[in-house]
């Protein structure tokens, strides 16, 4: 039941979403590490959750370690800053950590952040070369299954 959930999320948020290109972040040996990847990784690197307030399942991105050594397998990934520094910049600001991997990523690309609203159906994070990006940091929940559904209608 749950690894068809997940199919049926996975493809749901691919009907709505405006991009399929991901920049992921995450923690492994004390690094952040940066792995850029399409959406046919999400069912092997995503985790089905419980949503909260009656929402059924979430679609999230909370790597394990065998989930990171795919994401490290992509065609490009790199190691981005080191854990504490990520950390430092985390605490000495008012956003939250996948704000704060959004802003680095889009620095990074030479490129100025600034934090928005824009909802995934209408535009990626940032884009690189043309490519629309979504930017998703460790932890972070791509849908709910009530919002799939709201979206869907």
């Amino acid at each position: 039941m749950n690894e068809m959930m997940m199919i049926t999320m996975v493809n749901g948020y691919n009907e709505v979403a405006y991009t399929h290109n991901y920049i992921y972040g995450f923690t492994d040996r004390k690094n952040v590490y940066v792995s850029f990847a399409k959406a046919d990784v999400m069912p092997y690197i995503l985790t089905l959750d419980k949503a909260s307030r009656g929402a059924g399942y979430s679609l999230r991105f909370k790597p394990n370690k065998a989930q990171k050594e795919i994401l490290k397998m992509q065609d490009r990934t790199f190691v981005l800053c080191s854990e504490e520094y990520f950390e430092e910049c985390f605490k000495n600001s008012k956003y939250n950590r996948g704000e704060i991997f959004e802003k680095m990523i889009t620095e990074y690309f030479g490129q100025e952040w600034e934090k928005d609203n824009v909802p995934f159906t209408e535009d990626g994070d940032i884009t690189i070369d043309g490519i629309a990006y979504q930017i998703k940091y460790q932890k972070a929940t791509f849908c709910t299954e009530s919002s799939l559904a709201n979206l869907r209608k």
